[in-house]
């Protein structure tokens, strides 16, 4: 039988929580709060995480500070990096002991290839890539369906936003982007249980051996950035955005982009901003030349400021913006730059 319990998949690398998993625990918080709240005080919704690796039981501690209720713990040496059918095995057993209502994985290169395998095994559906989690009701043929959870993504390559459901079978399962979910402040003070779980392994488990690891860091980290300045195709060549990044240098900023600019050439995917790029919340904000299709918005919009230079009054961006500028960004820009080195 299902329980109304929401469950997380805990990833870690090199035994360090991925941030996206805990950005994950924050919302799965939030959720578990209205399902409770929905229920009229009925029924308690807990929040539960699965952590599978080598020597990471003290990391769950840090998994309950960010509000899970409970975290199952599976250490074994053959478990120190991802390899799928082991941790697929793990993830089953558990999940088939607990029955949870709905499951989360990171849509990271682990999420993506771990959650579809569950949820074949499971005979459940899975929303891949999604950018927001809510509850509510849906009726399906004159069925009302209570208190499931809406799978909500791009889709048609961003030119839409879809909302999915799969309210027939549980586990409710989706992958969520990373940066999307808000990360809660952690708690010290917040107390939960650790149990340790033991899943019978064998050799026959272990078909695949990591001979060794090879990452490659992005060249940009939007997700910490706490100034942003991002140009859009309204800055018009490659040329022009050096611009751009001569602004976001001068006044210690980062580099972002719309996905009309990294599409044309001008800058690197690393720095796209948006649904099918990095969700940012930056104290400062800088749109040049970004008309703010509802994709790049959804990206960014959370911004403690958001300034918007851009030569047509109206452009969507301006919608969002505490500041706007109409006008031509290659004379405007020049300005701030002059302005800003003149008063440091």
């Amino acid at each position: 039988m299902s329980t109304d319990n929401i469950c997380v998949f805990i990833q870690q690398d090199d035994g360090k929580i991925a941030e996206v998993s805990l950005e994950l625990v924050s919302k799965a918080k939030e959720l578990a709060g209205e399902l409770s709240t929905r229920s009229e005080g009925k029924k308690k919704v807990k929040v539960q995480g699965i952590l599978i690796g080598d020597g990471i039981k003290n990391k769950a501690e840090e998994i309950i500070s960010y509000g899970a209720d409970e975290v199952f713990c599976v250490e074994n040496k053959r478990l120190k990096h991802y390899t799928p059918i082991p941790y697929q095995k793990v993830m089953e057993e558990i999940l088939r002991k607990h029955s949870p209502q709905i499951v989360l994985f990171g849509a990271t290169t682990t999420g993506r290839d771990l959650g579809p395998r569950i949820a074949s095994a499971l005979k459940v559906g899975l929303t891949a890539d999604c950018t927001d989690l809510r509850i509510g009701d849906h009726e399906i043929q004159d069925k009302v369906y209570t208190d499931i959870l809406f799978q909500i993504r791009p889709a048609f390559g961003g030119n839409i936003i879809a909302t999915i459901v799969s309210p027939e079978h549980k586990p409710q399962m989706a992958t969520v982007r990373e940066g999307v979910m808000k990360l809660n402040d952690q708690d010290p003070s917040l107390k939960g249980r650790v149990t340790m779980v033991e899943v019978k392994l064998d050799n026959g488990d272990f078909l695949t051996e990591i001979i060794k690891q090879v990452k490659e860091e992005k060249s940009v980290n939007l997700k910490a950035s706490q100034i942003i300045v991002a140009g859009g195709m309204g800055v018009g060549t490659v040329e022009n955005f050096k611009l751009i990044e001569e602004f976001a240098h001068v006044i210690g900023a980062d580099v972002g982009a719309s996905r009309a600019a990294v599409d044309a050439g001008f800058i690197s995917k690393d720095h796209q901003v948006g649904q099918t790029g990095t969700t940012v919340r930056p104290k400062l904000y800088i749109a040049c030349g970004i008309s703010g299709a509802i994709q790049h918005r959804a990206g960014m919009d959370e911004s403690g400021r958001i300034i918007a230079i851009n030569d047509d009054p109206e452009a969507p961006i301006f919608q969002i913006a505490h500041y706007g500028i109409v006008g031509n960004l290659n004379e405007i820009i020049p300005q701030f730059i002059k302005s800003y080195k003149e008063k440091v």
